[in-house]
């Protein structure tokens, strides 16, 4: 059958010929396929829990793809809260008339996606609706991992002195989608940075981190923002600082935009120590998804709550959270 039907939905014979041919081919391991209402997870004290929804149009992006980025966003979500991801579920709404080929190649590239974040896909559900009540596919990951030892890291840590750094260009991923969607053309084509960040954050986390966050919908602006108002410091960037890509900094001047409110899919903020700063650096730019790694301001006790950009020229001014929707369905 080359196409998704309502009966691929009813928990019958379809349904279970695709669980079976394409979900477990792809995506099997022992926990999954105990095929039970729920798994049987070897876990013992905490454990960290997150979930997310995927919806973004289009499925299909240079850099990723809708199964690509319901991995990361749910595993970058755990990493940086401190835990170790270890386990996603995954849940699908499919829309009637969806082309096999399409979901198995979705499908194929969230199941590679996870074995690069060393995740397993441990339970998981299907729902099928009628042709036009849906976008063809969306997406739900709830991810569970556990959290270090001394994992205590967020807002409440910050303290005025401590550096922000991010591990690379700004904007990518939100000006990769609005050229696929609008058929943009540059001279360098811009990727997305969809990547799972955990294996990045394994080789600095336990270098006096006092918080981090990853800047997706919003972008770097209104995450430090909210990091700021949380921990009741102010905070300041340089703008010859900030990483951007000619080709992202180019198409921002000709929409319009702002990089520092712009989609990203695999960055993170990391708000250190002082004295470890430069050790964090050194570190994020050996990793292949750090090398463009930036330090790019600080915390201060002045302004708190609020978040300042200093020019090139020396000015400084006030850099709010997003007002609106850049780019609706970014993720």
């Amino acid at each position: 059958m080359e196409h998704i039907t309502l009966a691929h939905g009813s928990g019958g014979k379809l349904s279970h010929q695709l669980i079976e041919s394409l979900f477990c081919r792809y995506l099997g391991n022992p926990y999954l396929e105990q095929l039970n209402d729920a798994s049987i997870l070897p876990t013992s004290g905490r454990i960290a829990v997150s979930t997310d929804s995927f919806v973004i149009s289009p499925l299909f992006f240079r850099g990723g793809d809708i199964g690509k980025l319901s991995v990361c966003g749910t595993v970058n979500d755990l990493a940086v809260s401190g835990a170790i991801p270890k386990f996603l579920t995954l849940g699908l709404i499919l829309e009637e008339g969806l082309e096999m080929a399409v979901l198995e190649r979705i499908i194929a590239s969230l199941a590679a996606t996870a074995r690069q974040a060393q995740v397993q896909i441990v339970c998981g559900d299907t729902k099928v609706v009628e042709r036009g009540n849906a976008d063809k596919i969306f997406i739900n990951t709830t991810g569970i991992g556990y959290p270090r030892t001394g994992a205590e890291i967020g807002p409440q840590k910050v303290r005025p002195g401590d550096v922000i750094l991010i591990n690379g260009t700004m904007g990518d991923h939100g000006i990769a989608i609005l050229s696929e969607r609008e058929g943009l053309e540059f001279e360098t084509p811009v990727t997305s940075d969809c990547a799972p960040l955990n294996s990045l954050i394994d080789q600095f986390f336990d270098q006096g981190i006092t918080c981090m966050r990853d800047p997706t919908r919003g972008g770097v602006g209104t995450t430090l923002n909210e990091i700021a108002q949380q921990a009741g410091v102010g905070m300041i960037l340089e703008e010859e600082a900030l990483p951007l890509r000619p080709e992202v900094a180019g198409a921002c001047d000709m929409l319009g935009l702002d990089p520092l409110h712009l989609a990203n899919e695999g960055k993170v903020l990391v708000i250190v120590a002082p004295a470890a700063a430069a050790t964090v650096l050194e570190k994020m730019r050996r990793h292949p998804l750090g090398a463009q790694a930036a330090r790019i301001g600080t915390v201060q006790a002045e302004d708190p709550g609020r978040l300042l950009l200093r020019t090139a020229l020396g000015a400084k001014r006030l850099v709010g959270m997003l007002e609106g929707e850049h780019l609706p369905r970014i993720c």
